[in-house]
């Protein structure tokens, strides 16, 4: 057998392979759309849950995610792009950055079932913070901060080394290197990563179930002292986001159109990580073509 035809067959079974996943991911996208978008319409999308009564909508767990999503990335993209520089542009091979690459590997592997249950034992129960927003958020913080820590990493790693000699050739120190040539350049790898994270902020459910808890109190939206316990601004109130609740209501639901809000919440994750996804692609080509003007 020539080394052509090893070549083609290679080929086709690559191809082969990669149509396999299109297909099935594309077949469960459809699904979930084909059910749930139908039930998609502005009631749903901004009025309160029901426990047991029927026409429920999703409104404070759309809130209560993305203020989640926000507080998570505001502790983990400053502590991750910190790490990351350092671990490119300053760290040196010995047993201590051996020590920390591999603490980053370990957190990076662990299931978020394991970090609901630390975050359980440690922002729930010893802080005395309970059930929370905050104890959500930091919990998401020690799942998804070593993934950050990569991606900013692998980034200003793949800046070529010429432009930080140029840099460094016109008289500029390292700091002043990192922040105005390695940076920039790195930038559209970074709002990729950063972006994808918050995808995956937003479909976890698992590490929330011990820490932000299964249940929302009444929001008052006019209410913007955020010490009060009706404020959705309360960091220290208990938050069901989205991804939760489509859990919890197929377990322990008893509205009568369970299946109605269960489809349509379904759909609505679907979107809003596709929303991510397709949106992290975007920027990140967008942001690449006007800094190397191609």
């Amino acid at each position: 057998m020539n080394s052509r035809l090893v070549d083609r067959i290679a080929t086709v079974i690559f191809w082969a392979g990669a149509l396999v996943v299109i297909i099935i991911l594309g077949s469960m996208i459809s699904y979930l759309l084909y059910h749930g978008g139908k039930y998609i319409n502005w009631g749903f999308l901004t009025r309160p849950s029901q426990v047991i009564s029927a026409g429920g909508g999703i409104g404070p767990q759309i809130f209560n995610s993305f203020y989640l999503l926000v507080m998570s990335m505001a502790i983990t993209i400053p502590i991750g792009l910190l790490a990351g520089v350092y671990l490119s542009e300053y760290a040196t091979a010995n047993k201590f950055t051996e020590a920390i690459r591999l603490s980053i590997e370990t957190l990076n592997s662990l299931p978020s079932i394991v970090v609901g249950l630390f975050g359980l034992l440690v922002f729930v129960n010893m802080t005395g913070w309970g059930y929370s927003l905050i104890s959500g958020a930091l919990a998401l913080t020690v799942l998804n901060l070593p993934f950050m820590v990569r991606i900013t990493e692998e980034s200003i790693r793949g800046v070529p080394g010429s432009l930080r000699e140029a840099s460094l050739a016109l008289g500029a120190n390292q700091w002043q290197t990192i922040c105005r040539v390695v940076l920039p350049t790195a930038f559209p790898g970074l709002v990729s990563g950063v972006i994808i994270t918050c995808g995956r902020v937003f479909e976890e459910a698992a590490a929330l179930l011990f820490t932000a808890g299964m249940s929302s109190p009444p929001l008052d939206f006019s209410q913007w002292n955020i010490f009060n316990s009706a404020s959705p601004l309360n960091p220290f109130r208990p938050a069901e986001t989205l991804a939760v609740h489509i859990w919890k209501i197929n377990t322990e639901g008893l509205i009568p159109d369970l299946r109605r809000v269960a489809d349509g919440s379904a759909a609505v994750l679907i979107l809003f990580v596709l929303s991510f996804n397709l949106g992290a692609r975007w920027l990140g080509r967008r942001i690449y073509k006007r800094m190397t003007s191609t």
